[in-house]
């Protein structure tokens, strides 16, 4: 029997291209998609259902690609050239970014959600040559050229911009054949106070993490994936955008998080491979817990007592016959096709990820950084802890730096996955990247078999009055599941200006069905009500807390905490506005 070291690889496929296609350990991006039209050319590569159907086969987008690089070309972009993309998801913004590294020039993806200004500080800054973006974007967009935009392409058909897959051009010159080493994207971190952060992924950081973290999970030609969370973000750019065209399978972008439409297109889609952050399949699996509580509590009971007996045997006895059991279930969440559940981008409660499995799904959750292309480690479906983020992706190594007592500290790590450095920003790259290890900033630890346990951010911690360091997240965790609440931010606020000691505080900003419901039912006294519930259920979470850890004082507003494009609290800017 082979050794676990000489058994097959998911990439070992690319030795039957190595020489002829692409050279070296690892194919640029572009290579890597050349190899996929070959091998699967009428496959079906990108899906979208808004504003109508459109499907395009692996050849289709190949030649829509191979023209736009052909345009980009004729207006002079090639190498060191930036060229950014922001817009909805949708196969056109695949097609563009991918043309832009086949005309051999750097992807600079920009959050569609950001302001005229914020988006012009990030495309200055990155000197970007030409912008793909939606219509409206593009209309009152730098209608005075201030960045000497060479030109704008809209992502949408019918405006006065060119259309991304009308442009056509006899490119003058050979395209540049981008390297390996060559940046491929620059990724802007969230937040554009001070000097921006842009992270440059080269090629190899890119494909190395896309088939590298396929050793953690098998993926087939056969799978169809969901792109709902913004493309632009490094998770949903290489969980599902780049392991999808790495192996020759399907991609449905979806342009809305909103639940029906989510669940329309993954039934519509016969999606497989179903990607999220943790809000949606907490809202999600609440719902449909609900749903079964409507129907009386003796039901619900033996629903849970068969989900524990599923759960047990998927888990000890590798025996899955939740699907089968709960599949009038699976089909109320458009899951029934689904093979894997994977979720990312923030900290998942264990009680939702061992109620999918339970269900007979395959869950699991992974974690990276934008700075590690992102993907350093993910749950093998066979040997999944809830816990867990996940277990290091083959060539990845992990260090534990200053670890307290219970063995956390900050995390390190180092691969080929590990960025270039921040564009134009020394300063910045030394602070996190010495010697090829980069400091992630989070703070947890390892097991024996590699699997990461995260307790938070180390720029996050609360030191207590007992001098006790407590993580936000931690009790964040315990607030995920309650129907009432939408959104909670965890802070701490001084009690002691001498020894800089701090009390604990939640900002809360309640569920718009249940202050409605409550505004129904009271009237004028529905946010008195609505206080003393949030009071209620803050006292329920304290009782489960250590006592360093329990919060001190409770805040109940009145209009959304801000968020990042992948449904993080912006923390600093949420604190800075109820500033004590």
């Amino acid at each position: 029997m082979a050794s676990a070291k000489n058994a097959p690889k998911p990439w070992d496929f690319l030795d039957a291209f190595r020489g002829t296609m692409f050279e070296g350990e690892w194919p640029t991006v572009v290579q890597m998609f050349d190899i996929s039209v070959k091998r699967y050319p009428d496959n079906k590569c990108f899906t979208a259902f808004v504003p109508k159907k459109e499907t395009f086969s692996y050849a289709e987008v190949h030649a829509f690609v191979t023209e736009i690089a052909k345009y980009l070309v004729s207006k002079g972009i090639g190498k060191d050239d930036k060229v950014a993309v922001s817009g909805k998801n949708s196969p056109e913004w695949a097609m563009a970014y991918l043309g832009i590294l086949y005309a051999g020039a750097i992807v600079v993806p920009l959050d569609s959600t950001l302001n005229n200004k914020d988006m012009t500080k990030l495309m200055d800054f990155a000197g970007v040559k030409i912008l793909f973006a939606d219509t409206d974007r593009l209309a009152d967009f730098d209608t005075e050229n201030a960045l000497g935009l060479v030109d704008r392409i809209s992502l949408e058909p019918g405006s006065a911009f060119p259309f991304v897959l009308d442009v056509k051009a006899d490119a003058k010159g050979d395209f540049h054949k981008a390297q390996s080493d060559e940046t491929a994207a620059i990724l802007f971190t969230s937040g554009t106070t001070g000097t921006p952060k842009g992270v440059m992924l080269s090629h190899r950081n890119l494909v190395s993490d896309c088939y590298l973290a396929q050793g953690n999970m098998n993926l087939y030609p056969s799978d169809v994936f969901y792109a709902i969370l913004p493309i632009h973000h490094a998770y949903t750019m290489m969980a599902v955008f780049f392991e999808a065209i790495s192996v020759g399978a399907s991609i449905v972008f979806g342009k809305k998080l909103i639940i029906s439409q989510v669940l329309k297109e993954l039934r519509e889609g016969e999606v497989t491979m179903f990607l999220a952050v943790p809000m949606l399949f907490n809202k999600m699996i609440g719902a449909l817990m609900n749903g079964v509580r409507e129907k009386g509590i003796v039901l619900y009971g033996f629903i849970r007592f068969l989900m524990g007996v599923s759960g047990l045997l998927k888990k000890i006895f590798k025996v899955n016959v939740g699907k089968k059991m709960f599949g009038f279930l699976l089909k109320k969440l458009s899951l029934e096709k689904n093979r894997i559940c994977i979720s990312g981008g923030g900290p998942l409660p264990a009680s939702t990820f061992k109620m999918f499995n339970e269900l007979g799904i395959d869950f699991v959750q992974g974690y990276g950084l934008t700075e590690t292309s992102p993907i350093t480690h993910l749950n093998p479906v066979e040997a999944y802890i809830e816990t867990s983020v996940g277990k290091k992706v083959p060539q990845t190594e992990v260090k534990i730096v200053q670890p307290d007592a219970e063995g956390n500290g900050i995390i390190y790590i180092k691969g080929p996955m590990v960025m270039q450095g921040y564009y134009n920003n020394a300063e910045a790259t030394g602070e996190v990247l010495e010697d090829g290890w980069l400091n992630t900033g989070d703070v947890g630890h390892q097991d024996g078999q590699g699997y990461l346990y995260l307790t938070g951010r180390a720029k996050n911690i609360i030191v207590t009055e007992g001098g006790k360091n407590v993580f936000p997240e931690e009790i964040e965790d315990h607030f995920q599941l309650y129907n009432e609440i939408d959104t909670i931010c965890v802070l701490g606020y001084l009690i002691d200006k001498k020894t800089k000691s701090e009390g604990i505080r939640a900002l809360v900003y309640p569920a718009e069905k249940y202050r409605e419901d409550m505004n129904k039912e009271h009237g004028t006294e529905a946010k008195q009500k609505i206080e003393q519930r949030i009071q209620q259920i803050v006292s329920e979470v304290n009782k489960e807390l250590q006592p360093y850890k329990k919060i001190t004082r409770v805040t109940v507003v009145d209009e959304p905490l801000e968020m990042t494009s992948t449904k993080k609290v912006k923390r600093f800017v949420v604190a800075q506005k109820y500033k004590d």
